[in-house]
């Protein structure tokens, strides 16, 4: 049986997250553990295509994970609508796993949304699955528990938007953004953007030279003048100086919120108020703090179009700045069973909204090897404290050979997932963010 020390020496974290190191989730007791499965990011596919050809390695990953936290029951949340992927996994499943069939809706794939959805649970406000019984992993992240104790080199990432093919890949970790849209075929479109991570809750990426770490899941390629990369590039001033001369407080920001409607005490709407008081974000609307950042409010809610959600994401990062904490804070957990089933956000919907529609929904797997000749792995792809390298340029190291490792803090390894090569060669650099190998 594997052991939780194995999953860390893997150097396992979140892949469809921050990076949480995996082996601290597995090290506590659930009686459930939850796979999320519903990618509600559009136009992203890699865990739908991971399930549909990785299927006995996801299963056993997922097993991996039930004896680790002693659960007796492991659910895979997927949306109804992926029927080949369910088809495919439901005879693969063994005693004690089940399917729990979502809604089209975003963001299903939020951890508290999730286990919801499929549980019936609500997590309290600013608290973890733990907190109701839980261990939520993403489908990457079962993949690799179920590889350990080899380590994490690879990456699957779905590359859509104006490419020539969308697809979905599985690349050596460090291997360049650039080499990833030129292997499903390169753009379609002359000055394009490149956003990291999905439409909703990517960012911006300039520099197409930049690594793929282990958390990376998509790039979608769009059009300057696109929606999505033109909201990306609000800067703060312009969110302020729009939001106070524009908000009516009509709530719907608030009102179709998803933390809301499991009844935190999140009210977007307040932060825009605030900003009727002075030039920027005040940090005294408390309930900021438990803002998932899905965007749903200011891509989709907000009538005129504002950003309520940056406005609580500053506001959140003044109040944590601060140390400002809320003690106990109300929480209505009947408001789930109240609201949430009429007040899910279509995915359909969103994708017509922020102006994806006229992209293919779809990814396939692409099973080519590419020929990476040079990988960039930055020492910090988790969170926690970034690695500490063990090898020296000039060294040559093999695949799955230990490079970087935690740090160690009163004799002990600190938060982090250790790094390893990602294909063969030699070191060719090392600073204090990365290391290079050249094959």
């Amino acid at each position: 049986m594997i052991t939780v020390e194995q999953i860390a020496l893997a150097g396992v974290v979140g892949a469809g997250g921050a990076g949480f190191p995996t082996h601290i989730k597995l090290s506590g007791k659930a009686d459930t553990v939850v796979i999320n499965a519903a990618e509600c990011e559009p136009l992203l596919h890699k865990d739908k295509e991971l399930i549909l050809h990785r299927t006995e390695i996801f299963v056993e990953g997922l097993a991996r994970a039930m004896q680790l936290v002693g659960a007796t029951r492991g659910v895979v949340g997927i949306k109804k609508k992926y029927v080949p992927v369910i088809e495919t996994l439901r005879p693969k499943l063994v005693s004690g796993m089940e399917i729990v069939l979502l809604d089209d809706a975003y963001p299903s794939g939020d951890e508290f949304i999730l286990v919801y959805e499929s549980l019936g649970r609500v997590i309290p406000p600013g608290g973890i699955p733990l907190a109701v019984g839980v261990v939520v992993m993403n489908v990457e992240t079962a993949y690799n528990v179920a590889v350990a104790p080899n380590p994490v080199t690879k990456k699957f990432v779905s590359v859509a938007g104006s490419v020539e093919h969308s697809g979905t890949l599985c690349v050596p970790l460090g291997t360049s953004l650039r080499e990833c849209v030129n292997a499903v075929g390169g753009v379609t479109i002359a000055d394009p953007a490149f956003v990291v991570g999905g439409a909703m809750m990517g960012y911006i990426e300039t520099d197409l030279s930049k690594p793929v770490t282990k958390t990376t899941g998509g790039i979608i390629v769009l059009p300057q003048d696109h929606f999505v990369v033109q909201r990306k590039r609000w800067d703060w001033k312009k969110t302020v100086r729009v939001g106070r001369t524009a908000c009516d407080q009509c709530s719907f920001c608030t009102e179709l919120c998803p933390r809301n409607l499991l009844g935190h005490p999140i009210e977007p709407h307040r932060a825009m108020r605030s900003l009727g008081f002075n030039l920027s974000a005040r940090s005294d609307v408390p309930g900021t703090v438990f803002c998932c950042e899905c965007n749903l409010c200011s891509y989709c809610s907000c009538p005129e179009g504002l950003d309520p959600k940056n406005v609580c994401a500053e506001n959140k990062r003044r109040l944590l700045e601060n140390k400002q904490r809320w003690e106990n804070p109300p929480f209505r957990p009947e408001r789930a069973n109240q609201q949430m089933i009429n007040r899910k956000t279509p995915t359909t919907r969103l994708i017509q909204k922020i102006g994806l529609a006229g992209y293919p929904n779809k990814a396939p797997l692409d099973d080519r090897q590419l020929d990476v000749r040079n990988v960039v792995l930055p020492l910090r792809q988790h969170i926690g404290a970034p690695c500490v390298p063990v090898v020296q340029t000039g060294n040559i190291v093999h695949v799955g050979q230990l490079i970087a490792e935690r740090p160690l803090t009163n004799g002990k390894p600190a938060l982090g997932a250790d790094i390893h090569a990602s294909i063969a060669g030699t070191i060719t650099e090392i600073t204090q963010e990365s290391i290079r190998i050249s094959a």
